[in-house]
């Protein structure tokens, strides 16, 4: 399931509440819109997309300094992180 995130202040909440790959992108990325078609295929993981030109602040928080980044959220905490586009086989090494 893809979920965008719409407000900041449901970040915090939306990582507890189960294990989250969030994606920071934003629109006018040429590799953030090839990750988000290889995104849309993925079914066994949930997935959280962050647009940075939104949420900036979020961005600087976790480090974000190029898009796209993956990071993976287990119970609120940072478990794992990749930076550009990745293939289906390194998303599945973050999540394991």
């Amino acid at each position: 399931m893809i979920k965008y995130l719409e407000e900041k202040d449901d970040f915090n909440k939306l990582i507890k509440e189960k294990n989250y790959l969030v994606d920071f992108y934003a629109d006018w990325c040429g590799p953030c819109q090839m990750m988000g078609k290889l995104l849309e295929k993925i079914d066994y993981v949930d997935i959280l997309k962050v647009n940075t030109d939104q949420f900036s602040d979020l961005a600087i928080k976790y480090g974000v300094m190029s898009i796209p980044t993956l990071i993976y959220f287990e119970n609120g905490e940072i478990k794992n992180q990749s930076i550009g586009f990745v293939d289906e086989s390194k998303i599945k090494e973050m999540i394991e």
